[in-house]
């Protein structure tokens, strides 16, 4: 089993200007850490993932790059298999697509102009054409929300197959992810979500005569250095109702080691950790980050 680590930035991270952000970018460069991830929220102040990660493309050579996750109801996925394409081919075949179904908030559901009860089928179906557009030519898709008629679209994606990993936790997330995902990464969730989870999905693959990679489960991790924030405490209420923050937030690296290595007992094998609060020096504190995990890398 391959583990890696890469390290993801939140939808309220403030870091989103060139400095900032080339730093990191850097710093996760020159230490070998495996990928950058980074989330979407269209009423956030973290940057737009997709022109961003062109923008981490363009300073790296081996730093893979990841959406967790980028949103697809609303978008047009013509346009989005395109832009999703060329990330890949530019970048060497380097982007990670992480895709899911968006916030589960009134305001994100207004920017992105698409009713709570569409997104699951806005989604499915853009999935399906999409794929179909970085494998095939003169593709003729007739559905209730798209139709195209011989359309073909270059570049495909360098990687064969283009992997599209889903996010989610929720019964109908999870029985996505196994019709549809190549792969799971789960967030805010605890080690018996994962596990559970995980077996879910793959029940769910094989009743569809699918089957998804096991090194394909990954999680991300969240942590701290000053405890359960108020607004990240306030956030997981609304999110998983019920959930002690200590389950899903870990406090201190020798936390977060122990909380990959329980993760690793149950399967998993691909991890982002992402911080809570963006620290002051980014080289200084992605530096102590790997020396606390980064030997778990396999």
């Amino acid at each position: 089993m391959k583990v890696r680590i890469g390290f993801g930035l939140g939808t309220l991270t403030p870091t989103n200007d060139g400095a900032s952000f080339g730093a990191l970018v850097d710093a996760l460069e020159d230490l070998r850490f495996d990928s950058l991830w980074l989330s979407e929220r269209l009423t956030g102040p973290a940057p737009d993932p997709l022109t961003a990660l062109a923008f981490a493309a363009g300073r790296t050579r081996r730093l893979k790059l990841g959406t967790s996750v980028l949103v697809v109801p609303g978008r047009n996925p013509v346009v989005l298999a395109k832009e999703m394409a060329s990330l890949d081919r530019l970048s060497g075949g380097r982007f990670l697509p992480a895709v899911g179904l968006g916030a589960p908030t009134p305001v994100e559901h207004g920017a992105f102009g698409v009713l709570r009860e569409e997104r699951a089928g806005w989604f499915d179906d853009a999935l399906g054409l999409m794929r179909r557009l970085w494998t095939e030519d003169d593709v003729t898709h007739r559905s209730e929300r798209f139709a195209v008629e011989g359309l073909t679209i270059e570049p495909k994606p360098v990687q064969k197959p283009f992997d599209v990993w889903l996010g989610g936790q929720a019964p109908s997330e999870l029985r996505r992810v196994g019709r549809l995902g190549d792969g799971w990464l789960a967030s805010f969730a605890t080690v018996d979500d994962v596990a559970a989870g995980w077996a879910r999905i793959t029940e769910v693959a094989a009743e569809h005569a699918r089957a998804i990679d096991p090194e394909h489960l990954g999680v991300l991790v969240t942590y701290s250095h000053v405890g359960v924030p108020d607004a990240v405490r306030a956030h997981l209420a609304r999110r998983r109702p019920g959930v002690d923050a200590a389950d899903v937030l870990a406090v201190g690296f020798e936390a977060l080691r122990a909380r990959l290595e329980a993760f690793l007992s149950v399967g998993a094998s691909k991890f982002v950790v992402v911080p809570v609060e963006d620290p002051s020096d980014w080289g200084a504190e992605l530096a102590s980050l790997h020396d606390a995990v980064g030997d778990l890398q396999t």
